[in-house]
């Protein structure tokens, strides 16, 4: 293996971090699921559609490092000799996803538990607390789209 190859492959691993902020998210809003489902069964469905909201950022992330892997062949089985150069590329295209991730994962599930809360007192108002969620899923995609790009215009 190459140090260019190895390069690219901790790039996927960084991408991937974005899971850490997935799995943070979805426990954070998951507590306050639970608690509003423990006085309240029937607030089961809205409660599930908040918690799963933080759940994006591991697929973004997942997404990038399937693309790394892809590009440098070893999802093939058929690893292609990168340059370090290049290693070094694909490295850096799993930071914008990877760290990002991290932080709008943990971030969208303390909004999503803010919002099982307000359906907590007001059942009605599921979509503002979505709303509220969602806001911070823009940031997520804003770095899916710079890691995307990044991997497509690396030269090889």
């Amino acid at each position: 293996m190459t140090l260019g190859l190895a390069l690219a492959i901790g790039g996927a691993a960084m991408a991937a971090l974005a899971g850490v902020g997935s799995a943070l998210g979805v426990g954070v809003a998951g507590q306050a699921a639970a608690g509003v489902v423990a006085e309240d069964p029937k607030k089961f469905g809205q409660t599930l559609v908040l918690q799963a909201l933080p759940g994006t950022q591991g697929i973004y992330g997942l997404l990038i490092a399937f693309l790394i892997l892809v590009k440098t062949g070893v999802m093939g089985g058929n690893p292609v000799d990168l340059t370090t150069f290049q290693g070094m590329y694909l490295l850096f295209t799993g930071v914008p996803i990877g760290v990002v991730g991290i932080w709008s994962g943990l971030a969208q599930g303390k909004a999503a538990a803010s919002g099982i809360m307000l359906i907590a007192k007001r059942p009605d108002q599921l979509a503002k607390g979505i709303i509220y969620a969602a806001m911070v899923e823009t940031y997520a995609i804003l770095a899916l789209l710079v890691s995307f790009l990044m991997w497509n215009f690396c030269p090889m």
